[in-house]
């Protein structure tokens, strides 16, 4: 996570990845409620990166403070969940919203 002059404030978000019957979909642990769905790879994080976006934001408007996003998560390997992936998302937020 980065501060900006601008008055941005920049945070790296973990977001898991999964295949489904019809694309893919994704949550992000740090954001309860905070799902998406594509129909790849690409589209499924184009997709959590606009979610996440709203989520902070309806958040923001309702006086919520944004979470200190993880640094790391420990995960147990499930051979039945099939195809799944960790990855990042940079999403800027204006500093008002950040967490103290």
């Amino acid at each position: 996570m980065d501060d900006w002059d601008d008055g941005m404030r920049s945070y790296w978000f973990l977001v898991v990845i999964g295949r489904t019957k019809t694309g893919y979909g994704a949550y992000v642990p740090d954001l309860e409620g905070c799902v998406a769905t594509g129909m790849t790879v690409e589209h499924t994080r184009h997709m959590i990166t606009e979610a996440i976006e709203m989520h902070l934001e309806l958040m923001q408007q309702s006086g919520e403070k944004i979470p200190e996003p993880r640094q790391s998560m420990e995960i147990t390997v499930d051979p039945e969940a099939g195809e799944e992936f960790y990855t990042w998302v940079d999403v800027e937020v204006p500093q008002s919203a950040a967490t103290s």
